[in-house]
């Protein structure tokens, strides 16, 4: 079977149907080729909260007052940030042009928008009472609806295998469906599969080495195909060891009800992480996506303990959308409690001298002003720390959550996939998580993957047309507004 769309995307989670759908109004075929089968095929997108932000702002904001807040994040200064900033308004006006519904989500720092209607946000993911019929569910129904309707192509349960190359160009995709071949061709491809955290060998490859032992937060569709394919064919990757994820209870590993629900990435920030010998293992104030990231890179990523007082646990332990107080221990996550830090380490296994020195190192330097010092040394910019000194004391084992990678297929701000050496591999595009080389690096930034996704499934697609046209004027007059 062969097809020859305009247009291509490897993937219809939002990244892809958003930029099929816009290539698509822009005159060109588009085709979406998905692996999964049916109306509510497994991807990241799905499942997720529907929340738009640019690093926890209002997507609505000036393009400098974006920027501003990608610079207060520690937000990769690239060509891709200032896609972001430049784009976010536009896409987010786009998505409810084509009737994606918006509620107002002002729980964030500057406010930001949630897809309605929301999903709610309870422990355990069953799809009949918190995602099935809900804001992104529904964006990806309306999106591959309004494909349908402008006369584009959606192709279902085919995985893609091999891009197709023709004089130095990406010509189009090899796929499987149901043990047929079908070999696609396109003027322009785009690699929009999620990335490659559901897949243990590229996570050996790229995170750390023990896959086993963290949570895989996110749909499992995401098995790092387009990375495969557009490795085979010299792209170039960046950011690989950086992924969106959370601190959860180690319990989630055995007890889905503690997934993506309740996160303790507040706990964790407020007090202190330790390893299996007491010593704390990272700067717990970089947050809770610092945290899993540096959990997941250990040889054990579910050794080490949160450990905190009464007050924490009632304070920021009760703030959130799934408050761990008392959602944790209420859905079978441990939580161990003493009235001294002698009975604490008993119950946990930890060395008690080790654990009263930890815990009296830490409060001094609190006390003292001294963090900086401390080894490692501990910061405040993004998290508060709070003194550990009100009993009962408590431990929770912890490990990480992966979500979705923050690194991969090397692009420009066009989407453009480039090689190592920084140049551009014609007719091949890549937006979402299959990229890298906006958030990540050493803090761990980050944009916010919604708003990544429909940035660049968007600017890849008006690219693609503005080329396709400037080629074959005779076959398409449509201009890009």
């Amino acid at each position: 079977m062969s097809l020859a769309p305009r247009f291509l995307s490897v993937g219809g989670g939002l990244a892809g149907l958003a930029a099929a759908v816009r290539a698509q109004e822009l005159g060109l075929a588009a085709v979406v080729l998905e692996a999964g089968s049916g109306p509510h095929y497994p991807c990241n997108s799905r499942i997720a909260g529907g929340i738009l932000h640019v690093s926890y702002q209002d997507v609505r904001l000036s393009a400098e007052q974006l920027r501003a807040g990608m610079r207060e994040q520690d937000v990769i200064d690239s060509p891709q940030a200032e896609a972001i900033a430049d784009t976010a308004s536009r896409a987010f006006d786009w998505l409810r042009r084509h009737g994606v519904k918006m509620a107002n989500f002002p729980q964030l720092k500057r406010g930001a928008w949630v897809m309605a209607p929301p999903r709610p946000m309870v422990t355990g993911l069953q799809p009949s009472t918190n995602w099935r019929g809900r804001g992104p569910d529904r964006a990806l129904q309306i999106l591959r609806a309004r494909l349908l309707a402008l006369g584009g192509e959606f192709i279902e349960g085919a995985r893609a295998q091999e891009l197709i190359q023709a004089e130095g160009c990406c010509a189009g995709v090899v796929a499987s469906r149901a043990g047929e071949e079908l070999r696609l061709a396109a003027a322009a491809t785009l690699l929009a599969d999620g990335g490659f955290a559901a897949d243990s060998g590229y996570f050996r490859e790229f995170i750390g080495p023990n896959p086993d032992e963290v949570v895989q937060r996110n749909a499992g569709s995401n098995r790092g195909d387009a990375l495969t394919m557009a490795r085979a064919i010299g792209a170039g990757l960046c950011g690989t060891d950086s992924f969106y994820g959370h601190v959860l209870s180690r319990d989630a590993l055995h007890n889905p009800a503690l997934w993506p629900y309740p996160q303790v990435d507040a706990l964790g920030a407020a007090g202190v992480i330790v390893d299996t010998e007491a010593r704390r293992l990272f700067d717990e104030g970089l947050g809770g996506i610092y945290a899993a990231n540096h959990l997941a890179r250990l040889d054990r990523p579910a050794s080490a303990q949160v450990i905190i007082d009464a007050a924490i646990w009632n304070g920021p332990g009760r703030v959130g959308l799934v408050a761990p107080n008392p959602m944790l221990p209420y859905h079978g996550g441990t939580l161990h409690q003493a009235d001294d830090l002698d009975t604490l380490a008993a119950l946990t296994g930890l060395p008690a001298r080790k654990l009263i020195d930890t815990v009296r190192q830490y409060n001094a330097a609190l006390a003292g002003g001294t963090l900086a010092a401390l080894t490692p040394p501990r910061t405040q910019r993004k998290a508060a720390a709070l003194p550990i000194q009100t009993p009962p004391f408590m431990a929770i084992p912890v490990c990480s959550g992966i979500t979705n990678t923050m690194g991969g297929i090397r692009i420009d701000d066009h989407g453009h996939v480039l090689t190592a050496n920084g140049d551009v591999i014609p007719g091949l595009y890549a937006a979402g998580a299959a990229t890298g080389g906006l958030e990540g690096g050493p803090p761990i930034s980050y944009v916010g993957g919604l708003i990544k996704a429909v940035v660049f499934g968007m600017r890849a697609a008006e690219d693609a047309a503005h080329r396709v046209v400037s080629h074959h004027p005779e076959e398409n007059r449509h201009a890009i507004p």
